[in-house]
């Protein structure tokens, strides 16, 4: 359904702006925005913002928190993962393509009221809910409310995220949410704009704003493409820039990339190449660094940063071995690991379980 839409206004020469996000589409009449899914009205609606998929979603699947990828949030806990349609970057390597960049409505076969995806959250066991596959952002309106939902069943919410995003809604969406992870796609306003029809500085304002500002959970995501991103001199100055502006305990995500999309030209990430970013990661400071998109117990598994202890030992999105104490503390020097942590109850493994919602 068409549902009324916030951050816009009218400008002088009677069209409308978006002020969601730094695109800034102004929309004539019945004109769409460059997510495809915020649309100015006609008619009687011509002076609404309108979410035209609100309420109609896809992928309903309950998975491991750590695809999502979250590392420190509620280790071995499932999240009921969804998304809807569009996205508002343009990335040529994106790998959720089919869902992010689909024009057609009639994939979004799940129709789903806030209550109903909370109370399927609640019917799985489902430490949390995720918005994924495209960017919440773009359905700020409707995963706001699925977050009230969602928190008054006890359940927690999780975006996952460009980050490309304005000031205010920006403040307004993350007020519901008790995690992210952002991706951090490149370190260089020319490979946003020439790859992602984006710029940097909002992402890097995105990401400050919650580690100073907010007390969601966030970890970050860099999918390393060969030739594009991944020279030691950009992976070198982004590590720089989280140490400095972030700080140590953001958990940053090294994936590799596979030809997908508009990328098919490129190879697939080598080991190499994300194991050697992990340890420039390690040597500017950060103390939690993770590859991910291969085999890599060791790049999955997280450390003590004081003692080096294997705490969380991970195989794929298996835990193999669990140590931190509900405390969130290394039981042997008993130093803080940051983030959320709780009594290991189980581990979900590696399933993926598609869910049915029932629909009201």
């Amino acid at each position: 359904m068409d549902y009324p839409g916030r951050w816009w206004h009218l400008l002088s020469d009677g069209r409308m702006q978006c002020d969601l996000c730094p695109r800034d589409c102004r929309l004539h009449e019945g004109q769409r925005g460059a997510c495809f899914v915020r649309q100015r009205g006609e008619g009687e609606t011509r002076d609404q913002m309108l979410l035209t998929t609100y309420g109609r979603s896809s992928g309903f699947c309950i998975d491991p928190i750590e695809k999502k990828p979250l590392k420190h949030f509620y280790p071995g806990s499932s999240v009921l993962s969804f998304g809807t349609a569009g996205c508002n970057l343009a990335c040529k390597f994106c790998q959720n393509w089919d869902i992010s960049k689909s024009k057609n409505m009639d994939r979004l076969a799940d129709q789903a009221s806030p209550e109903a995806i909370a109370q399927t959250a609640v019917n799985g066991k489902c430490k949390s809910v995720a918005f994924t596959y495209n960017d919440p952002v773009i359905f700020a309106e409707y995963a706001m409310d699925v977050a009230d939902a969602c928190h008054a069943h006890g359940v927690k919410t999780v975006a996952v995220t460009a980050g490309y995003m304005h000031d205010a809604p920006r403040r307004e969406f993350y007020a519901k949410m008790d995690a992210a992870n952002v991706d951090l796609k490149a370190f260089t306003d020319d490979f946003y704009f020439k790859l992602c029809g984006a710029h940097l500085q909002p992402v890097l304002d995105t990401l400050v704003y919650l580690e100073r500002e907010t007390a969601v959970w966030v970890e970050i995501t860099t999918l390393l493409i060969p030739g594009k991103n991944d020279s030691v001199e950009e992976i070198t100055a982004m590590c720089a820039w989280i140490m400095k502006e972030l700080g140590p305990d953001v958990p940053l995500h090294l994936t590799a990339f596979h030809p997908d999309f508009k990328m098919n030209d490129l190879p697939r990430t080598p080991a190499e190449t994300l194991h050697r970013a992990r340890r420039i990661a390690q040597d500017a400071g950060l103390h939690y660094v993770y590859t991910g998109n291969i085999h890599d117990t060791e790049g999955g598994t997280t450390y003590c940063p004081q003692c080096h202890a294997a705490l969380v030992v991970r195989d794929w999105h298996q835990i193999n071995a669990y140590e931190v104490t509900p405390e969130s503390k290394c039981p042997r020097c008993a130093t803080t690991i940051a983030g959320e942590f709780e009594v290991f109850e189980g581990r979900f493994g590696r399933r993926r379980i598609p869910v049915a919602i029932n629909r009201r």
